[in-house]
């Protein structure tokens, strides 16, 4: 049986499905996956040893240019692929209207949300299955209770594994104890104060740790040099490429972050890893793994560096104690 799977963004949300492709690894061995992916996600995508074949799409970028020529014939050249596949089901894991749409390209049966699950209602109009998954539910749980019920399981929630590993690579750093700061994020709210940043770093020297830290734009740029200058242990990766950047988390022993992609990576890694959310709620999207945990901000509150240090050195002691 081929399953084509339909996950195109965010990053975090790419990654909480890998666990449900490893409960379908385990209860339908006869169930060979493929995925259609927001092109800057691919990388993500083959991180997991079960995908075979990786679609794109860019509609990011499409949406820029709707009526160009470029965007029909990617848009032609993306149903053509997905239709000489010839699969037996698409997941629609998604639950939006573009995400539908997309799965819509194959020209197979579609599984998905019913009306009351999905995050689009109007999405289920294009479903041959429909499947009601309680909203209030992690993200996580609901799409492997999805892909259970679309392929005839029950996933065993006791067990949390995302069948990933860090890609070989991640030597641009050295230093003992690396631990990454992963400071950037989507939206200003969500950004902890560079001083806050730079205070971690400092309390992470006194325990005998090195602060990595990187950028992907000018802003968080100026964050990372900031952090580098305030405390001279402190490891500045340059600007790289996501693959890249996944093996650096690899290799470190410790990740500290706020609410962004790579946090829920380094979390599907099990590497220890403390999430620091401000403005957002991580009950059903934070992240999710053995040894993770995240710091919740209070309204109008903050999160004090000392605590994320505290609860960091428990998560070390966590994995130390799991490893004897």
């Amino acid at each position: 049986m081929r399953v084509l799977i339909v996950k195109t963004s965010s990053m975090g949300d790419v990654i909480h499905t890998f666990p449900a492709v490893e409960d379908a690894r385990r209860y339908r061995p006869d169930v060979s996956f493929d995925w259609c992916v927001e092109e800057a996600f691919a990388g993500i995508v083959a991180l997991h040893p079960a995908i075979a074949t990786i679609h794109t799409v860019a509609i990011r970028r499409w949406r820029t240019g709707p009526l160009g020529r470029g965007t029909w014939r990617e848009a032609a050249r993306l149903r053509r692929a997905l239709r000489d596949c010839r699969y037996d089901l698409v997941i629609d894991a998604q639950g939006l209207l573009k995400s539908a749409l997309v799965a819509k390209l194959a020209a197979a049966p579609i599984a998905g949300f019913d009306r009351s699950s999905a995050r689009e209602p109007s999405a289920t109009l294009f479903y041959d299955r429909r499947y009601a998954v309680p909203r209030d539910l992690h993200a996580i749980e609901r799409t492997r209770r999805l892909f259970g019920l679309a392929l005839g399981y029950e996933p065993d929630f006791s067990r949390l594994e995302s069948g990933i590993v860090p890609p070989a690579g991640g030597s641009t750093f050295v230093g003992e104890n690396p631990t990454l700061l992963l400071h950037g994020t989507s939206r200003e709210d969500k950004k902890w104060p560079v001083g806050d940043w730079i205070e971690t770093a400092g309390l992470l020297v006194e325990r005998g740790m090195t602060p990595v830290t990187t950028w992907s734009n000018d802003r968080e740029k100026a964050v990372a040099e900031a952090i580098a200058a305030a405390v001279r242990q402190t490891v500045l990766v340059p600007k790289l490429p996501l693959a890249e950047i996944a093996a650096i988390i690899g290799r470190s022993v410790l990740i500290i972050g706020a609410d962004t992609g790579l946090t829920h990576l380094a979390s599907a890694f099990g590497l220890p890893t403390v999430a620091v959310f401000l403005a957002t709620e991580p009950g059903l999207t934070g992240p999710r793994g053995p040894f993770s945990s995240t710091l919740l901000a209070a309204p109008g509150g903050h999160v004090a560096p000392a605590e994320v240090v505290a609860e960091a050195e428990r998560l070390l002691a966590l994995k130390s104690q799991a490893a004897t």
